[in-house]
């Protein structure tokens, strides 16, 4: 048998601790070819298609090449670190320090060659159906149809063979095989039990309750300002979080008689207490890069929703027309009869409301910036209903003496008082003499372009005296159109009447035109991160399993039942699995919460999307695992 055959028997003889390292740069490989596909799809050089899709494209490309790279350096050195006693064994047989750095070279360089040719061979497999997701997520008026992407395979060939051959030039460099007494009994040395700093124990929990409280408490722009701090001292805090904290309540569970001496409790806390110094610089990566793909996904998405939802509370209605001030009354008649014109040829039936919104001159005229300088907004009562009606709305019906603040619903939170406080502190004055204090304060869709404005009741309208300023504002609310008549119609509006006439169906149609790549993007870096999040805790899993074998044989032999050992083996996959990422779910829940001060928006719902999917996979990823695990164990006690 020559030495390349050896090697590659090795590998074969070592598949379970190959597997997730080969599945998982199968699965690199396969993302990053992925992009390739998209980068190199005929439709992309076309004029038609934003250069910021294939921007975005190749960013995220370097991003999983240069992750990937550190990605399998740690994979290869947890595999190292596991065959010590194998190394030891060939030194005995007489192998040199050089063949065994040879042995490991062409071992990664198997791996390595095959992960990439069956993670080309997976994407042009899966390749139609992401690249019909991709037409859908994108929104692009062309088709990625499916073509050979002759181009994408070199690339990702030829970047990933020179990948796996620095790496394995690298590991073969780095190694070192230490005593010869020291690679035989390796895996049988005791490290010793792990000590906690009390100080450092309490420095961590209030660097976490530190980090958090600023999160959670700046608002508005200062979130911003807190945000490079606020990750400096979480970051912190979690490292010192697993590598003393824990480490420092696990020992206090030891102490605790009732809790120790439970059951099964005593295999688990002693199992727990000697692994948490191998097990806590892993936690602390999972953690941190889990956190990452939590927060990164929840952003992006969370900023499409808010984006599209302040569009829709700004612009409730189907279409809306603004005129400028110079304009004539004939260029106003000339520019409606443009929209009905569209609406008809797109076959939209709408119902049009139509009313001039008039500008008063107002005690606070040129207090408050977010006001108009030209005046306050007054509008009158049946002119409000009629637009409310259009949307259903909950009219109003003012007093003669009475005016009614509205403002925006979902108002942005900015830096400073809101237009509704300064409306009112101040007072509207009619001529004939009366004066009216405003009262309630409400929030509402009806003109929600204004950030604030008055609505009283007609008669009193009637003695407001000359306007300011006015503006004629034509409202349309479609009836059982089609999302593609109204975007289609509002496209050929903003062509011809400019910015006159908003669409909200186009605006949206647009702001995920724009943001579909980002997002796309960033959830296949997130799952490429979260996915390798997950190998790291799975090799470290499997790095200990001959250990756990000989463990769990000894302790049978004692007494330990099948449901037992069952039992304790889920506890400590649980531990492993369960651990780093709720500490991470946490950090992910806090980073969105801060975003949703940010912008004073409520982002419950994407944020329990988000890290509600992440944790359902990890679950899933868990049982599986467990599965496996707990078989291979039982295996070896019976």
């Amino acid at each position: 048998m020559t030495f390349r055959q050896f090697a590659f028997n090795n590998v074969l003889r070592n598949k379970r601790l190959y597997i997730a390292y080969f599945l998982s740069s199968m699965f690199t490989v396969m993302i990053f070819f992925t992009f390739a596909i998209f980068a190199f799809h005929p439709s992309f050089s076309r004029e038609s298609i934003n250069n910021n899709v294939l921007f975005g494209m190749t960013v995220a490309g370097g991003i999983i090449y240069v992750f990937s790279f550190f990605f399998i350096l740690y994979s290869m050195s947890s595999f190292l670190q596991s065959r010590k006693k194998e190394f030891g064994l060939l030194i005995m047989l007489g192998a040199s320090n050089g063949q065994i750095r040879l042995l490991v070279f062409l071992e990664n360089i198997l791996i390595g060659f095959f992960a990439t040719i069956s993670g080309i061979l997976a994407g042009l497999i899966f390749s139609k159906g992401i690249l019909l997701i991709a037409e859908n997520v994108l929104i692009i008026s062309e088709s990625l149809n499916f073509y050979f992407p002759t181009m994408a395979i070199v690339l990702t060939f030829i970047s990933f063979v020179i990948l796996f051959f620095c790496i394995s030039v690298l590991v073969s460099f780095i190694l070192r095989t230490k005593k010869l007494i020291d690679l035989i009994k390796g895996d049988q040395q005791s490290k010793g039990e792990p000590k906690a700093s009390v100080i450092l124990s309490v420095f961590a929990a209030l660097l976490l309750i530190a980090g958090y409280g600023i999160a959670l408490y700046v608002k508005g722009a200062y979130v911003i300002y807190a945000m490079i701090p606020v990750i400096l001292v979480v970051t912190l805090g979690t490292y010192l979080l697993f590598t003393q904290l824990s480490v420092y309540l696990i020992r206090k569970l030891k102490n605790n008689q009732s809790v120790f001496w439970r059951k099964t409790n005593m295999l688990l806390f002693a199992d727990l207490s000697f692994r948490m110094k191998d097990n806590a610089r892993t936690f602390f990566m999972v953690a941190i890069i889990s956190t990452v793909a939590f927060s990164a996904i929840g952003t992006l998405y969370g900023l499409q929703s808010y984006l599209t939802k302040e569009v829709k509370a700004i612009n409730p209605y189907t279409f809306m027309y603004k005129s400028w001030s110079d304009d004539t009354e004939e260029v106003i008649a000339n520019d409606i009869s443009k929209i009905n014109a569209i609406l008809l040829e797109e076959q939209i039936e709408a119902k049009m409301e139509q009313l001039e919104l008039t500008y008063f001159d107002t005690p606070i005229r040129y207090v408050d910036e977010l006001l108009r300088t030209n005046g306050v907004l007054i509008a009158k009562s049946s002119d409000y209903n009629r637009f409310a009606a259009l949307i259903e709305e909950e009219e109003l019906h003012p007093e003669e003496n009475e005016a009614i603040v509205v403002e925006q619903s979902d108002a942005m939170l900015m830096m400073g008082a809101k237009a509704s406080e300064k409306l009112k502190e101040s007072t509207i004055h009619l001529e004939n003499g009366q004066v009216i204090q405003p009262g309630d304060v409400i929030e509402s869709e009806v003109l929600s372009e204004i950030e604030g404005y008055y609505v009283v009741n007609d008669k009193a309208y009637e003695l407001l005296g000359t306007p300011t300023s006015s503006q004629m504002s034509i409202v349309w609310e479609a009836i059982g159109a089609g999302n593609k008549q109204t975007v289609e119609a509002g496209r050929k509006l903003a062509e011809q009447l400019d910015f006159k006439v908003t669409s909200i169906d186009y605006t949206i149609y647009e702001i995920n035109k724009e943001f579909g790549p980002i997002l796309f993007i960033g959830l296949f870096i997130g799952i490429v991160f979260f996915v390798s999040a997950g190998s790291f805790l799975y090799f470290r899993l499997f790095t200990d399993l001959d250990e756990e074998k000989r463990k769990f044989r000894s302790i049978a032999k004692i007494g330990l039942t099948q449901s037992e050992l069952k039992k304790v083996v889920s506890r400590q996959v649980a531990l492993l699995f369960f651990m780093p990422i709720v500490v991470a779910l946490i950090h992910g829940a806090v980073a969105l919460t801060a975003l949703s001060r940010l912008f004073d928006f409520n982002l419950i719902i994407e944020s329990s999307i988000v890290l509600g999917s992440f944790a359902l996979i990890q679950i899933i990823y868990f049982l599986i695992v467990r599965v496996f695990y707990v078989k291979q164990v039982k295996r070896s006690v019976l």
